[in-house]
């Protein structure tokens, strides 16, 4: 979606453009755009650091791909809940191989969508590793659910702040380019009103494209990343709310159903669909 809004953007302004008769090699600008984007890229340099910069990357190529979370996704973490659930019932002990090595266990393998899920799969593994090793009240595993939350969100909204601040220069940077080209129009005032004509042109293509890349491109990008990341503190939401309902001795069951009610109505599954699943996954196991 993210490709196709660009292209809509692309072809709705060229289109435009050109149905004015605008000619569109005119807008062949290469100094405008080393002036503008060049500074832009400058600017990243400066407010990042090189792991900033290589997990702003990330978070941009993710969201090229990204969509949001099934009932199917959601169905598959609650049943790998379930099963989680279950040990802690039946013998606490036997967890920690699950949990230790999450990638050899055979119950994270029945569930690959939340095993490839590296935000979901630490944040079972980390706090489920806690409750092993030294149980908490249900209050402070709240708490230390929440914080581990609150840091992952600074993280990923670090992202989104940084894309937010070059898009709001980057009308700015177009200006700069668009005075550097009236500059250079200046020297050129005793070539004609058609030399003028040209670099003045020129100069406002810079201010075009601050623009259109501010507003068209970057300040979109970073509202879909920012939607992103509430899409994946959802399902983290759904995680925490079943450990927690286990830290207050829930069944596994009642576990699943605190779980379940904390999914978004638009993909939350039915409680007969996951009672069946959870009944087919008790059965085979058996």
């Amino acid at each position: 979606m993210v490709i196709i809004g660009a292209i809509i953007v692309v072809v709705c302004v060229l289109g435009g453009y050109t149905a004015h008769h605008g000619k569109i090699g005119v807008l062949n600008q290469p100094t405008e755009f080393l002036i503008i984007f060049g500074a832009a890229a400058g600017a990243l340099v400066i407010s990042n650091s090189v792991g900033q910069l290589k997990h702003l990357t990330h978070m941009i190529l993710a969201s090229l791909k990204s969509k949001p979370t099934s009932k199917e996704q959601y169905l598959e973490l609650l049943l790998c809940l379930y099963e989680l659930c279950k040990v802690v019932k039946t013998n606490p002990l036997s967890l920690e191989p699950h949990v230790e090595k999450p990638e050899a266990s055979e119950i994270f393998k029945k569930y690959p969508g939340v095993l490839s899920n590296h935000h979901a799969l630490d944040f079972i593994c980390d706090t489920l590793k806690v409750q092993i090793s030294s149980p908490m009240s249900p209050y402070d595993l709240e708490d230390l659910m929440d914080k581990d939350v609150k840091a992952a969100v600074e993280e990923e909204a670090h992202v989104v702040h940084t894309l937010s601040k070059i898009g709001d220069a980057m009308p700015g940077l177009g200006i700069v380019a668009a005075v550097l080209g009236v500059v250079i129009t200046m020297g050129k005032l005793a070539e004609g009103k058609e030399a003028i004509g040209q670099n003045v042109a020129a100069a406002l293509v810079g201010t075009f494209i601050g623009i259109l890349i501010s507003y068209g491109f970057m300040q979109p990008l970073a509202a879909k990343i920012e939607a992103d990341i509430a899409e994946t503190m959802k399902f983290i939401d759904v995680i925490k709310s079943a450990i927690l309902a286990l830290s207050k001795e829930c069944a596994p069951k009642v576990c699943v159903e605190f779980a379940r009610r904390s999914v978004p109505p638009s993909a939350r599954p039915s409680f007969e669909e996951v009672d069946k699943a959870t009944s087919s996954s008790a059965q085979k196991a058996a």
